[in-house]
């Protein structure tokens, strides 16, 4: 399975991204599904904030808007619209997902988007970890990574996302 997992276009798009940021490391390919956090958490037996959720909202004019979470959090689209100065906010639907990023929900990657997001707000409590994971395109593929390579491979800007 691993093979399989590693040669798929949407995990070669994240890995590349990853290069491209001067952050190569290696994808784990997990044998059980990571396509929520509590799941991720439980395969890589680390704490359930560890996992970088890739959330998918649409701001103005549908534009995508990028939601890094901690596995923790549920987001308060209210802190999002105030963080980020935007006028509204709405849960993108699974085709939305596919559609700006490339990737299927439960596998959406930080990075290696097919239409870069408009706006990209990472939450800050990924900063209490020394190390975060993030998936890599695929339900079964996760890279581990650091709050301030989130910040810097996706340009994005810290703030609280929930209550």
């Amino acid at each position: 399975m691993t093979d399989s997992v590693l040669e798929r276009a949407p995990v070669r798009r994240a890995v590349d991204a990853l290069t491209a940021a001067g952050l190569a490391g290696q994808v784990k390919v997990l044998a059980e599904t990571a396509r929520t956090a509590a799941d991720a958490a439980q395969a890589l037996g680390v704490q359930l904030g560890q996992i970088a959720s890739s959330l998918v909202f649409l701001g103005p004019d549908h534009a995508p808007v990028l939601v890094v979470t901690s596995g923790r959090h549920r987001v308060n689209p209210e802190r999002v619209i105030s963080r980020l100065g935007i006028p509204s906010l709405i849960r993108a639907d699974a085709d939305s997902v596919k559609r700006s990023s490339g990737f299927s929900v439960g596998g959406v990657a930080p990075v290696g988007w097919l239409k870069a997001p408009a706006y990209t707000l990472v939450d800050e409590a990924l900063a209490e970890y020394d190390v975060v994971w993030a998936a890599a395109g695929h339900p079964h593929a996760v890279f581990q990574t650091t709050f301030l390579s989130l910040m810097m491979m996706t340009g994005g800007v810290s703030g609280r996302v929930a209550d």
